[in-house]
């Protein structure tokens, strides 16, 4: 039998699909030796350099953020790194979901496995047994800048190491500190730098981000399948799809849409059959470069992302072999505000092209009944579903005002430029499950308008779509209550195996 354990060690690179295997086959993660080695090194180091001099080290023996210029005594210095953890628990809103609170802990753990933030292994080690116990500290929405690192959401997802806080775990709310009794695990003693380590860093937007990006990137293939049958069903030509157009604009998305959308329209007969129209709309014949535009801005995000799953964003960071302990900033997060933003972006506009191509089926064109329904004025067919989709559309567009060129100052001026990436993280979720609903509404309405089409049959791989789309959502023969189809439409887009 296959090992299913992963570990984490700083010469392992955590990359998306490492992390959606991971998430999908909830294998237990453990710290390699090496990791277990370089942060035991790094946080003797530290302890063996607090023993030799009383020079000021950030949050170490001073204060934090405006304070920074008050003195800690040594016999204050881990009282001073649970006051932290506490004073910053001041989260606010909707609880995060668990799946995304599982990720924190892994992703937290992944941060200090390389051994440039001083804590102790056993602090590591607990935020694994965690992950691995399905235990998922209540952490809340709000309450991050997102500069210096997302302080609010990871006292919160930190402070059941202390046994303070709430944890949810196997479908209860409980008190931190009886979770830890179930296991008979000590609450950790924090030693210096610990709280800071645990609270500085990204992994709040960034937990958002590989969410984010993962369900996107199913919405990518969703959306080249959906436009694809939509095409099929208005009639619509091949011609705008051909790879000699795609070549002379050499865009690597566009080029990979219009080839997929070849792909999927193989051995169609309503490929073959004889077109009216000169040139199809353009939510149906520019799908390579809108679709493809998204894909491009995708792959941007997935490289920023998969930068910062392999980096260390606490401050200040220490280099032992260097005798350095440097303050900087690498828990600003300016990447990840600016990929969040552009990620809500391109999802967006493959709902935006998506409710156009829902409204083109619904218009009485092309020999497709109006509102696609057999006797239109008795029924009103799926006059308002697309209402539903427009709503939601503009709705996206108010999501995708940009945090990132947001700014406020805090802690009396020390920190006078923040990134809300925070902020783009959360809108950028909402996004994502808003065009799954968008892509949910026009595949109903590309497979209804299908069906006007027959006897005449689409590629084996769109019917094969269809067919499987048919034993979740029944054809609209005459006015039903339609929101339940539309939910389980919207379900079907988020985890249907998209080719």
């Amino acid at each position: 039998m296959p090992d299913s354990t992963f570990y984490l060690s700083p010469t392992t690179h955590l990359d998306l699909p490492t992390l959606r295997q991971l998430l999908a086959d909830k294998a237990t993660v453990k710290l390699s030796d090496e990791a277990r080695q370089r942060i035991q090194d790094c946080h003797q180091y530290l302890h063996d350099r607090l023993e030799r001099s009383d020079a000021p080290v950030y949050g170490i023996n001073t204060g934090f953020g405006a304070l920074c210029g008050s003195s800690i005594a040594p016999e204050e210095r881990q009282q001073l790194q649970v006051n932290l953890m506490m004073s910053h628990a001041c989260g606010t809103g909707e609880e995060v979901p668990p799946e995304l609170v599982r990720l924190l802990l892994l992703l937290k753990a992944q941060s200090l496995s390389y051994g440039h933030s001083g804590v102790q292994v056993a602090t590591v080690q607990r935020l694994l047994d965690f992950y691995n116990r399905d235990i998922y500290p209540v952490v809340y929405q709000q309450g991050s800048l997102g500069a210096s690192g997302d302080l609010a959401p990871l006292a919160h997802l930190c402070l059941p190491l202390l046994g303070l806080g709430e944890v949810n775990y196997q479908g209860y709310r409980l008190q931190a500190a009886d979770v830890l009794s179930l296991f008979s695990w000590a609450p950790l003693a924090l030693e210096a730098k610990e709280g800071l380590a645990l609270l500085n860093g990204t992994q709040f937007m960034l937990a958002y981000g590989v969410h984010c990006q993962l369900r996107a990137e199913r919405l990518a293939n969703a959306a080249d399948t959906i436009g694809a049958l939509s095409l099929e069903a208005f009639d619509g030509r091949p011609e705008p799809f051909d790879a000699r157009l795609h070549a002379i604009r050499p865009h690597a998305g566009q080029q990979l849409v219009a080839a997929r959308i070849r792909g999927l329209l193989a051995d169609s007969e309503l490929q073959r059959q004889p077109k009216t129209a000169v040139q199809d709309p353009y939510s149906f014949r520019c799908q390579p470069q809108v679709h493809g535009a998204s894909r491009d801005a995708l792959a941007y995000v997935a490289r920023t992302l998969e930068t910062e799953c392999n980096s260390v964003t606490d401050n200040p960071n220490i280099f032992p072999a260097d005798d350095l302990i440097l303050s900087g900033g690498n828990f600003h997060g300016q990447p990840l505000a600016l990929a969040l933003d552009f990620l809500a972006v391109a999802v967006a506009e493959l709902g935006s092209i998506s409710e156009r191509r829902t409204y083109q089926l619904i218009s009485g064109q092309r020999g497709l009944p109006p509102f696609l329904v057999a006797e239109p004025g008795l029924n009103s067919g799926l006059m308002i579903p697309q209402y539903t989709a427009a709503g939601i559309v503009s709705q996206n567009k108010q999501l995708c005002t940009p945090a990132s060129v947001d700014s406020i100052v805090s802690s009396n001026g020390q920190e006078d430029h923040v990134s809300m990436g925070a902020n783009a993280a959360t809108k950028a979720r909402r996004v994502v499950e808003n065009v799954e609903q968008i892509l949910g509404i026009e595949l109903l309405n590309a497979a209804q308008a299908l069906a006007f089409r027959r006897p005449a049959r689409t590629s084996p791989a769109l019917e094969q779509v269809v067919a499987a789309f048919r034993e979740k959502v029944a054809f609209v023969s005459r006015d039903r209550v339609l929101y339940p189809d539309l939910h389980a439409a919207a379900a079907f887009v988020r985890t249907y195996e998209w080719a």
